[in-house]
């Protein structure tokens, strides 16, 4: 392949992963765990309330994500946004308001900071 070639597909690639719908989300599964801030508590409930990517500072959290949904890493042989196979995926990660995820409870169990061992695909 020549570079011109190769120059083409990745500006190809770059555009349509620009304009690409896939957004992770919140969702209203999520609830906030006892113990929380009054502040990350009233950060996590406007962030799930307005169901959108969070906006400002965030943190990659674990765990969170509906099955296709998550910002990025869903486990091996997997090309990264919007590639979760199963809801709350350990493996996958979606962006969280900063400071939160620790205080993120799913149907499954605690969200996490780092990857999870548990439900990945």
């Amino acid at each position: 392949m020549n570079k011109t070639k190769l120059a083409q597909l990745l500006l190809t690639g770059a555009a349509i992963a620009a304009t690409s719908s896939i957004s992770a989300k919140p969702n209203d599964q999520l609830t906030v765990a006892e113990g929380a801030s009054e502040k990350v508590a009233a950060s996590l409930n406007a962030w799930i309330a307005t169901g959108k990517s969070p906006k400002g500072r965030k943190d990659k959290c674990y765990g969170i994500a509906l099955a296709g949904e998550n910002d990025c890493k869903a486990g091996a042989g997997t090309s990264c946004e919007g590639t979760s196979t199963i809801d709350f995926q350990g493996n996958a990660w979606t962006y969280a308001p900063k400071g939160s995820c620790e205080s993120i409870v799913t149907p499954n169990g605690p969200a996490s900071l780092e990857e999870l061992d548990r439900d990945n695909a």
